[in-house]
């Protein structure tokens, strides 16, 4: 049924994979999928942003959150899943749904753990609009 699962991964955020890593892994193990662990990168080229940091300040950023996504693959992901790394840059839910169709995913597996107002706390606010945005399933992992 799936063959390539979206797992979105806050490295900063615990709750953003705790519980949904495992449910991710079962299900490539149940499908053969391949796992896509991506994680959002705020845009600082942005010019408002932009002009608040040093020029390099983006591709520095890139490679230290390149350097940390491997650590978490190899630190958390199972050897017997194929997992590929996926840094995007912009706003959390816009690059989740454009990278799933980039990547052509069945499966987006995302956790829902903020909680600043009633909205949020049903889902969370990137996993609202990933939700309603997304052109495939999405799975929300409380």
């Amino acid at each position: 049924m799936y063959q390539k699962i979206m797992l979105t991964v806050d490295l900063n955020e615990e709750a953003s994979w705790v519980k949904a890593l495992p449910t991710a892994v079962a299900l490539c193990r149940s499908f053969g999928a391949s796992l896509h662990v991506v994680t959002v990168l705020p845009d600082y080229r942005m010019p408002l942003v932009g002009s608040y940091f040093p020029k390099d300040f983006a591709k520095k950023a890139h490679e230290a959150i390149k350097e940390a996504q491997h650590e978490f693959i190899r630190d958390h992901v199972p050897e017997d899943i194929t997992a590929q790394s996926v840094i995007v840059d912009g706003s959390p839910w816009e690059a989740i749904v454009k990278a799933a169709k980039k990547l052509e995913v069945d499966l987006i597996v995302m956790a829902s753990h903020n909680k600043r107002k009633f909205a949020d706390y049903v889902l969370g606010p990137n996993a609202e609009h990933v939700v309603h945005h997304s052109k495939v399933s999405v799975m929300i992992v409380r």
